[in-house]
């Protein structure tokens, strides 16, 4: 792109300025310390604003009894507070829903770092704020920046004071504006000592304490710079949404560019060293060629070591990509606001700095605005990691060569044969094809080579003067340029596309890769599964071995190693708890303990750390591998994050029904237990005390009610014994020959004396498979089914019991005319405790009818004996329910038999 070519806004800063579209507009008065007069600056502000005629009400102000604060909120709506009870006290907080339902033009809201009291909506003030903003209303606020939360450890380090309300950085770097409310610091400490931030008593404390000279000084630095820092940032947003190139020189920024070569960690330091003396941001970049790839181990070894050396120096590092080096240094610089450009001066030769491609010439003229500093090589970076020749590169170079020997042999040979046996053949061509072939097959080198062979044996075997090397003709001249500019042009073409070719192979390669390694981490369920499928990706990704370490109570343990269990050296388990504790790298490559042979990156997610993940040295990787493992360790911190919460939501899923089924079982307990031990008591009480006096149906009457309510209770407990059976796996069950219609009369024997009014009608065959199950546990499912039927029947309705078989089962049908079940509940109907957790038609008005175990336990004897159950409802005019059982038959009967 040429310098006077129109740029075009950045995508990112047009789709940032347009979620910002509908939102309100926050200004922040950042000061230095308390007391500097923020609150104030912003009330006289906001009574400006009102003059003009804006909408101005406040939110919530302190004005901690300065009675010149207090005298600027006379004239502007003050919303009223809103109260919270915490700890038997009365605190009186801002009420957002009030500013909410208010929505003023401009909302004036004190104290941007304010912790609010626990029940309100929003922990912090600067939250309530943040939901201001998007209901569209512009907010101003007050902060100190000892409230900064990147700040809260430097502060701590100059004051001694570790600040506990905090705000992120991110809130503040959205603000639209900011005003430095700014004064001396021997001026604050006079408001001090005269009463004008605190009363006299924490005055003098705090003069003796915070507001030392040296320590306002330092914090007024502070403010300052972090308020040039956001407008720069702002200045830079600007620039890109307008499409602007820079650079303005409102602000140094420093872009050091490195190549794979022995100076790239000079240049770093230099670049360091030049941020300092400017007091500036600084950004190491490095510029990957498509059409030239890299192919030299030991220069990507050296980029990866200076990025990393300029990340511990405190710079920030990236990795362009352009065919044109300079056009993508430039365009990036002109992006970013860049003013000064660091870069090595390499000895270039003359035709390079003639022709222009060196890369110093190309800066100076289209540098723009940018100045362009130059380091010029001195001696090799000797603390660049020595890397060997890699054996399998070295021990094919020359196969290219001796392939354009053999093309050129094979041409000789076919040019022998068709000079003998014909007259007038173009023998050139034969030869041109042979360097065709070698420029296409293995690139410019052995093209050139091909061609020179080609030349010298053309010449001394087939033109005249045979066998001499004078050229006769000077159209053979001719013939041998083009021999050449087809070796040259074939042999650059066939490198750049087999240039091209590798680099989208690998480009693809490690999409799969972070493919595959997605899929893995997607798939596993727990986090020690996790840790496995993260370590097995980074192992095939980095070429080597892999660990990966998680948190368990105090330490950190190896849960994952690939490709093979691996045991860490003491020296190994110090870097990865190092890189833990610390959240920064360790081990080879940084800077603590570079002498391991391992390095543990902390594995951070959306939360936080979720663990270590470490990978040997292998002197083979480059700075493509690097990514790749690094971003993979970044797709696997996320995984872990979600493993974790996922479970902790199976936990807390199992504690909440847990917690349900207890609740359940509680109030069961409370109803069905209790109410019987009424009745029985109350019976029993009565006969003792009155059994002479009362008739004999009376007392007949009180014995019957104990009896039942006793059977009642036993049944009850009978369920809770089952229900611990089969919950605990310790049901047993018996298998032998069984007619189901003996067992239907049993179970109906049992439960006869309880029908009351209502009617049983038997539907039997005469004759009926028998099938092999447990009888006994068969009558209890088939008793507990018939007492449902008889709890949830009117009286004097019917109750159908019937039995039939198919070619493969016994069926049992029980059927009575009950209020019906809800289709969405007909599939829960044999859960624990299902009736009394959500009451239906069928349950309502019952709960003193059982506890909800019967059925349950039906459905587990049932399905212990290997048969089935199911329910269907409603049947006629909306009531009526059914429940079937179904038996499998040791051998399936003939369709004609039935």
């Amino acid at each position: 792109m040429s310098q006077d070519a129109p740029t075009r806004p950045d995508p990112d800063a047009l789709l940032a300025e347009a979620k910002r579209q509908g939102r309100g507009r926050l200004r922040v008065y950042l000061g230095m310390a308390p007391g500097v007069g923020k609150t104030y600056e912003m009330l006289t502000a906001g009574m400006r604003r009102k003059t003009e005629g804006v909408d101005v009400v406040v939110g919530v102000v302190e004005t901690h009894g300065r009675k010149e604060t207090e005298a600027l909120t006379e004239g502007l709506e003050v919303l009223p507070r809103q109260p919270i009870e915490y700890r038997g006290r009365q605190l009186m907080e801002f009420d957002i829903d009030g500013a909410l339902a208010r929505k003023p033009g401009l909302l004036l809201v004190d104290e941007y770092a304010h912790t609010n009291a626990p029940g309100s909506r929003h922990p912090k003030r600067w939250q309530d704020v943040e939901e201001l903003l998007e209901a569209g209303i512009d907010v101003w606020t007050t902060l100190n920046v000892q409230h900064l939360e990147s700040l809260v450890d430097v502060v701590w380090k100059i004051t001694g004071v570790r600040v506990r309300e905090t705000v992120p950085d991110s809130a503040l770097s959205a603000a639209a504006e900011i005003e430095v409310v700014d004064i001396t610091p021997d001026e604050l400490r006079k408001r001090l000592v005269a009463g004008k931030v605190y009363v006299p008593e924490t005055a003098r404390v705090a003069a003796a304490n915070f507001f030392k000279p040296e320590n306002l000084t330092a914090l007024r630095e502070m403010a300052l710079r972090r308020a040039a820092q956001t407008v720069d940032d702002q200045m830079v947003d600007a620039m890109r949404r307008q499409g602007i190139e820079g650079p303005w020189a409102a602000g140094e920024r420093i872009l050091v560019l490195i190549a794979g070569d022995g100076m790239a960690g000079a240049l770093v330091r230099g670049g360091r060293r030049l941020a300092d003396l400017m007091d500036a941001p600084w950004t190491v970049a490095t510029v990957e060629r498509p059409n030239r790839p890299n192919r030299d181990p030991q220069a990507a070894r050296r980029i990866t070591e200076a990025l990393k050396l300029a990340e511990q120096l405190g710079g920030a590092s990236v990795v362009l990509t352009g065919d044109d080096l300079p056009g993508a240094v430039l365009a990036f610089a002109g992006r970013n606001n860049v003013t000064q450009i660091v870069v090595g001066k390499s000895r270039d030769s003359r035709w390079r700095a003639l022709t222009g491609r060196s890369l110093a010439t190309a800066l100076l003229r289209r540098s723009g605005g940018a100045a362009v500093h130059f380091v010029t090589a001195g001696a090799p970076d000797e603390r660049t990691t020595p890397l060997a020749a890699t054996p399998k590169r070295a021990a094919r170079w020359w196969h290219g060569y001796a392939a354009a020997v053999v093309l050129v042999a094979v041409a000789n040979g076919l040019a022998f044969v068709l000079d003998r046996y014909s007259t007038g053949a173009d023998l050139a061509m034969i030869f041109l094809a042979s360097v065709l072939g070698a420029g296409l097959a293995y690139g410019l080198r052995p093209a050139l080579t091909a061609a020179i062979l080609a030349i010298v044996t053309y010449n001394y075997f087939f033109l005249e003067p045979r066998f001499s090397l004078v050229i006769g003709h000077a159209t053979d001249v001719f013939t041998f340029a083009i021999f050449i500019a087809v070796a040259g042009a074939t042999g650059w073409l066939s490198g750049r596309v087999r240039d091209q070719a590798q680099l989208s192979a690998q480009r693809a390669s490690a999409v799969t890769a972070l493919l595959a390694a997605s899929r893995r981490l997607s798939a596993a369920s727990t986090q020690d599964e996790t840790a496995q499928a993260l370590a097995e990706q980074a192992s095939a990704a980095a070429g080597g071995r892999a660990v990966v370490l998680l948190p368990k109570g105090e330490d950190l343990v190896q849960v994952g190693g690939a490709p093979t269990t691996v045991l860490l050296t003491t020296g190994a388990l110090t870097a990865a708890r190092w890189a833990w504790e610390k959240g920064e790298a360790a081990g080879f490559g940084t800077g603590t303990l570079p002498q391991v042979g391992w390095t543990f990156r902390p594995l951070v997610g959306v939360r936080g750390r979720a663990g270590v993940a470490g990978v040997e040295v292998n002197d083979e990787s480059g700075a493509d591998e690097e990514r790749l493992v690094s971003a993979m360790l970044d797709q696997g911190a996320v995984a872990l994050e979600r493993a974790e919460l996922a479970a902790a939501t199976v936990e807390n899923e199992a504690l909440r029904r847990s917690d349900k089924l207890r609740a359940a079982l509680l109030n069961s307990i409370s109803h069905d237990l209790r109410t019987p031990l009424a009745t029985v008591m109350g019976s029993a009480t009565t006969l003792i005390d009155y059994g002479k006096t009362l008739k004999p149906d009376v007392r007949s009457d009180l014995l019957i009610s104990i009896r039942e309510e006793a059977e009642r209770l036993n049944r009850y407990v009978g369920d809770l014994l089952d229900m611990t059976r089969l919950e605990g796996g310790a049901l047993k069950t018996r298998s032998e020959w069984t007619d189901v219609r003996d067992v239907l009369a049993a179970a109906i024997a049992r439960v006869s004396r309880r029908l009351e009014t209502r009617k049983l009608t038997r539907d039997f065959p005469h004759e009926l498979t028998s099938v092999e199950t447990d009888p006994g546990l068969l009558e209890q499912a088939i008793v507990n089914i018939l007492e449902n039927a008889i709890a949830y029947s009117p009286d004097g309705s019917a109750i159908d019991v019937a039995a039939y078989e198919d070619r493969g089962n016994v069926v049992i049908s029980i059927e009575d005319e009950g209020p019906g079940i809800p289709q969405t509940d007909i599939e829960r109907i044999f859960e624990k405790f299902r009736r009394l957790e959500e009451p239906s038609d069928r349950t309502r008005g019952e709960r003193n009818k059982g506890a909800g175990l019967g059925l349950s336990i039906a459905k587990g004897f049932v399905e212990a004996m290997g048969g089935r159950i199911a329910a269907a409802s409603p049947l006629i005019g909306g009531r009526g329910t059914r429940i079937l059982i179904s038996l499998p038959k040791a051998t399936p009967t003939h369709r004609l038999l039935l």
